[in-house]
């Protein structure tokens, strides 16, 4: 006789999700809000139109999150189709600032192009024009405590 599986026996498996449009985006961005990452953790590989950043992001879908301290777990987010990046605020290529990502958009130009930015604290932002929105998560490390131990807290 073979028993049911339980829900207490599910494991929280890796992220890896794509996004083909801004309804999309938003679930990517939702999940990838406070992350963290050194600026010379991005690269734009421009003969292969893709721009990519290494996130240390908060598990916002954590569904144990009650029962532990908050966690992180690193991420690759892969724009593909990128045609230029432009960038305020960003020190580009110093490993030791730290930026963290508040929110990624979508603004359609002439279908399917158009500009995706992304915002950072302190008023940074990276602002990538592409062919067509074309976006992954990938986790690739296992998760680890946050070294706060706390989650971000925003002010309403």
């Amino acid at each position: 006789m073979t028993e049911d599986a339980r829900f207490e026996d599910g494991r929280e498996a890796p992220l890896n999700l794509g996004a083909l449009d801004a309804d999309d985006l938003t679930v990517i961005a939702s999940l990838t809000q406070d992350a963290v990452f050194p600026a010379s953790e991005m690269r734009w590989h421009r003969a292969g139109a893709r721009f990519a950043l290494l996130l240390n992001r908060l598990r916002h879908e954590d569904t144990g999150a009650a029962r532990h301290a908050p966690e992180r777990v690193q991420s690759v987010l892969m724009f593909n189709n990128v045609q230029r990046v432009a960038s305020q605020g960003v020190p580009q290529g110093d490993a030791d600032t730290i930026l963290s990502l508040l929110d990624i958009a979508f603004e359609e130009g002439d279908a399917p192009s158009g500009h995706v930015t992304l915002t950072l604290a302190g008023d940074g932002a990276i602002r990538l024009e592409v062919e067509a929105l074309e976006v992954t998560l990938k986790d690739v490390t296992r998760p680890y405590v946050a070294p706060s131990k706390k989650r971000p807290v925003h002010p309403e």
